[in-house]
């Protein structure tokens, strides 16, 4: 099952977190479906000299600065979108930062989503919700086999343990306001997400990506540790795909996990190697001793529940989710056309036979 491109044409979408790594990618593909989108976010980070959300020819579109904290803003905003489909994905999304502010962690997780449901409640227009959280919502025994969505809830660090908590909200919204008026709530729990236009902080590709640049060896803490990595084109597919069928049919409503097929849950060292490989240019990598924050060393997804659900399959494999990523970060580092490459990269994804 793919999503329908003639649904999205002129339907009223709103998205929070609008101007980050996954919120551009998601705006640019709502902008190539002819939505009409409405983004409301903090200011897009400059990163690496430029920031992304620009350089994908976005921000002149209808762009709201703000903070997802503000209620009455957000508010205000969303009464006058009047949105059909909403996308939540304002977050604080760094696991080194909610050791260093977990009070701005917790804020922006869990009373972010608070208002963005609230706003919800109160707007007669909207139609169906998707609630962004994270793979790492559930509790952590490092198991070498999935977490499925049943299994329990509840991150040991302030950003896992404030996504849990923001999954409890929206179900505590579900249970109390939803029920008995036309909105579907799903939330979506995808795997570690990589593609063009991440600069993030203590992300593996990213810093990949920053070493090859400046000629330096890649330095990673745990080459052993597993994640279920996918191109970000894959879980932002998904995710239409959810806000798309339970628009018509609240059947489809539920809480998911989004992620890869088991033989691309791969270490970081596998992750590096094949970065390296492809990146060329005599990059290499080294294990580091630095130990800054607690991390899980094996983190996997049971995804069987939306593969059946939606009649669902990844289509990237991991080579080839860092060969798109590699593309785009050599086009970035020449100043290329980066909105060609994003078309590019969407219809070549559309395209792909399952």
């Amino acid at each position: 099952m793919k999503i329908t491109k003639e649904f999205w044409k002129g339907k009223n979408v709103f998205i929070t977190g609008h101007t980050g790594f996954k919120g551009t990618w998601l705006s640019f593909l709502l902008n190539y479906l002819s939505a009409n989108v409405t983004g409301f976010a903090l200011s897009p980070a400059s990163k690496e000299g430029a920031d992304f959300f620009s350089f994908a020819g976005l921000s002149e579109k209808n762009s709201i600065i703000a903070d997802i904290r503000d209620y009455s803003a957000l508010k205000t905003a969303f009464s006058q979108a009047e949105p059909e489909i909403v996308f939540h994905l304002a977050a604080q999304p760094i696991v080194s930062i909610g050791y260093q502010d977990p009070l701005l962690t917790y804020s922006t997780n869990v009373m972010g989503t608070a208002n963005l449901l609230e706003c919800v409640r109160l707007q007669e227009s909207v139609k169906s919700v998707l609630i962004i959280t994270t793979d790492k919502v559930y509790q952590n025994r490092e198991w070498v086999y999935g977490y499925r969505e049943t299994d329990a809830l509840g991150g040991q660090d302030p950003y896992a343990n404030s996504k849990s908590c923001a999954e409890l909200v929206t179900k505590s919204y579900a249970n109390s306001f939803f029920k008995t008026r036309n909105i579907a709530l799903s939330t979506a729990r995808a795997g570690n997400v990589i593609g063009g236009g991440d600069f993030s902080v203590n992300r593996i590709i990213p810093d990949c990506i920053r070493a090859a640049y400046s000629k330096k060896n890649i330095e990673i803490r745990h080459p052993e540790s597993v994640r279920p990595y996918q191109h970000v084109l894959e879980p932002l597919m998904a995710y239409l795909l959810i806000a798309e069928k339970q628009y018509a049919d609240n059947f489809y409503a539920g809480n998911y996990n989004i992620g890869p097929n088991e033989e691309n849950c791969v270490t970081t060292e596998k992750l590096a190697n094949i970065f390296c490989k492809l990146w060329g240019e005599g990059v290499s990598w080294r294990k580091t001793t630095s130990e800054e924050f607690h991390e899980s060393l094996t983190l996997k997804l049971d995804c069987s529940l939306f593969k059946d659900k939606f009649d669902w399959k990844p289509l990237w494999d991991i080579e080839t989710a860092i060969r798109k990523t590699v593309e785009f970060a050599k086009v970035w580092q020449k100043n290329g056309d980066i909105k060609n490459l994003m078309r590019r990269q969407i219809e070549e994804y559309l395209n792909e036979k399952k």
